[in-house]
C-alpha cells in the first residue's frame, strides 16, 4: 500500500507518480508562490493561484534563471540540466507515507550554487532513495538566483511594505516553508517535524533562516552541509542594505536603466548576463545581506545574542574542500613536517583538513554559548569512485549522492564500501529529521558536541568519532590561526 498519488493541496489537486517498487510517490513542480514576473519581479513572493481539476505533477518545472556552467569536478549530475525561466518558484516532494495520517518527518533541502545557480531537479539531489531508506518525506526547492533573487535598490526598498530589498531568494524559502507547514499533512508529513538543510550557499541560507525572525516556528531541526564554520560565518563585514542598494544602482546603470520601471522591462536573460567589465565588488554576484527584515544582524551576531531559532543542529564539511589559511612559519612546519620530497602540499593538505574540522567544531562551540539544543559535527571523507579524476577526492558537494542515496543517478563504479557509507548517512540524516538526533540502532555512535570532547564524526568507510586535530599542539596552533581577524563580506 502506498499513498494515493492524487493529493489535495490548498490550491488544488495534484497528481504524482508512484515509483517502480511502489515505496515512494513523487510530486514534481508544485507551485509554492506566484511566478515572480512583470511587476512581481523583485518583490516578496506572492501566494500561488489556485487551479481547477487535477494538476499533473509528473515532471520538473523550469529552473530559476542561471547560466549553463558544468565544470569539473561538477559533472552534469551536479548541475542544472533543465530549461530556465523567471517562472520558477516550484518545489518537488518524495513521500514514503502509506496514508495521509502517517505524520512522517519532513526534510526540506535548499541547493547550493553560490546563490547564482542550481536547481531542485539536479540528479544528485533526487529524493527517492532517502525518502525510501529513511521513511521520511524529502522536499527540494527552487528559489530565485543571482540579480533576480538578490538585487537591492533604493526604489525597491521605498516601494516595499517591509522597507527592505534584496534577499528575495531567501524570502522564497520562507514562502516554501509556509507552504510546507500548510500542506504537508496531506502528503503524510508532520508540519511540526520539519528539518531544513542546505549545502554550500544553501547552508549559508539555512544559517540565515536560523537567524531570521521570519522563520520562527517554520522548522524544528536544521543542518548545514559545507557552510558553517567559525571563520566562514564570522560577524565580519556582512553587506548592509545601504551598501547593497549602492551596488544595485550601479548594476542598473550598467544594464542601461535609470529607473526600476526600466529595469523591469529588460529581459531576464539580459539581467543575468555576466558583465566582464564590472568592478571586483560586483564580480562575485549577489547573495544574502543584512536587510533589516529577513536579517536584523549577521547570523553570527544573532547567535551571540541568543535570539536565533534554536533547534537541534548538524554541521560539517568534506575533506576535499578544506584549505589551510594560516601562517606558514617554522612553528607550522614543526607541527606539519614536509613530505619525503620536501613538498609542502601534503603538509598544507593535512593542516587544511584539521583546520576545517576545527572551524566547524568552533562554530558549535560558539553556538553552545546560547543554544539549549544539541549540536553535531561531521567530517565527510569518502571519495566518490572516479578513476579518471582521483585528485578531486571528497570534493565540495560530493556528499550529496550519499545523503540522498542517489547512486543510481550517477554513472560511477560504486563499491560495497560506498553503499555502506550511503546507507549509514541516509540513516543518520533520516533519524535526525525524525527525532532531532542522528543516532539509531546498528549505527556507530555520533556524540553530540561537548566542549571537553574535541572530536568530530568521520563519515567514511572507517566511520566513527575522531579527534579534531591529531595532537593538542596542533589543536592549539590552529586555534590561534583561526582566532586571527579576517575580512569576510557577504556577498
Amino acid at each position: 500500500k502506498i499513498l494515493d498519488p492524487v493529493v489535495q493541496t490548498q490550491n488544488g489537486l495534484v497528481q504524482g507518480v508512484v515509483n517502480e517498487d511502489e515505496t515512494v510517490v513523487v510530486f514534481k513542480g508544485i507551485p509554492y508562490a506566484a511566478p515572480p514576473v512583470g511587476n512581481l519581479r523583485w518583490r516578496e513572493p506572492q501566494p500561488p493561484a489556485s487551479w481547477e481539476g487535477v494538476r499533473d505533477a509528473s515532471d520538473f518545472c523550469e529552473s530559476c534563471m542561471q547560466g549553463n556552467n558544468s565544470r569539473l569536478p561538477w559533472t552534469p549530475e551536479f548541475m542544472n540540466q533543465t530549461e530556465v525561466s523567471e517562472d520558477c518558484l516550484y518545489l518537488n516532494i518524495w513521500t514514503s507515507a502509506k496514508t495521509a495520517s502517517d505524520n512522517l518527518g519532513v526534510f526540506v533541502y535548499f541547493h547550493g550554487g553560490g546563490f547564482g545557480e542550481g536547481s531542485g531537479s539536479i540528479a544528485a539531489y533526487n529524493g527517492e532513495g532517502l525518502a525510501k531508506k529513511g521513511g521520511i518525506i524529502v522536499i527540494n526547492v527552487n528559489y530565485r538566483l543571482g540579480a533576480l533573487g538578490f538585487l537591492a535598490h533604493p526604489e525597491l526598498t521605498a516601494k516595499s511594505p517591509n522597507h527592505a530589498s534584496g534577499n528575495y531568494g531567501l524570502l522564497d524559502m520562507i514562502a516554501a516553508l509556509k507552504w510546507v507547514k500548510a500542506n504537508i499533512e496531506a502528503f503524510g508529513g508532520d508540519p511540526n517535524k520539519v528539518c531544513i538543510s542546505g549545502q554550500s550557499a544553501g547552508a549559508m541560507a539555512v544559517a540565515g533562516l536560523i537567524a531570521s525572525p521570519l522563520a520562527k516556528g517554520l522548522f524544528q531541526r536544521a543542518m548545514t552541509q559545507s557552510g558553517s564554520s567559525f571563520r566562514g560565518m564570522g560577524s565580519g563585514n556582512m553587506t548592509t542594505l545601504a551598501e547593497a542598494e549602492a551596488r544595485g544602482v550601479e548594476f542598473a546603470k550598467r544594464k542601461g536603466a535609470s529607473t526600476l520601471a526600466e529595469l523591469r522591462t529588460i529581459s531576464a536573460e539580459e539581467i543575468i548576463k555576466q558583465d566582464e567589465t564590472a568592478p571586483p565588488a560586483m564580480g562575485m554576484g549577489f547573495g544574502m545581506i543584512n536587510d533589516g527584515y529577513f536579517l536584523t544582524d549577521s547570523p553570527a551576531n544573532i547567535l551571540d545574542t541568543g535570539e536565533q531559532n534554536d533547534t537541534p543542529f548538524i554541521t560539517g564539511g568534506n575533506s576535499g574542500e578544506m584549505g589551510y589559511r594560516g601562517e606558514k612559519s617554522d612553528a607550522f612546519f614543526e607541527l606539519y613536517p614536509l613530505g619525503p620530497d620536501n613538498d609542502t602540499a601534503n603538509a598544507l593538505k593535512i593542516a587544511g583538513v584539521e583546520s576545517g574540522r576545527l572551524g566547524a567544531y568552533l562554530y558549535l562551540d560558539q553556538r553552545a554559548k546560547t543554544s539549549k539544543t544539541n549540536g553535531y559535527v561531521y567530517f565527510f571523507d569518502q571519495a566518490i569512485p572516479w578513476p579518471e579524476h582521483p585528485e578531486f577526492g571528497a570534493f565540495h558537494t560530493s556528499e550529496a549522492p550519499y545523503v540522498f542515496n542517489s547512486f543510481d543517478m550517477l554513472d560511477r563504479p560504486w563499491t560495497a564500501g560506498d553503499s555502506l557509507v550511503a546507507d549509514r548517512m541516509a540513516s543518520y540524516w533520516a533519524n535526525f529529521v525524525t527525532n532531532g538526533d542522528p543516532n539509531g540502532p546498528g549505527l556507530p555512535e555520533w556524540r553530540a558536541f561537548d566542549p571537553n570532547d574535541k572530536s568530530v564524526m568521520r563519515l567514511s568507510e572507517d566511520m566513527g568519532m575522531i579527534p579534531v586535530a591529531s595532537s593538542e599542539e596542533r589543536y592549539d596552533f590552529l586555534l590561534e590561526q583561526l582566532m586571527k581577524p579576517v575580512s569576510i563580506s557577504f556577498p
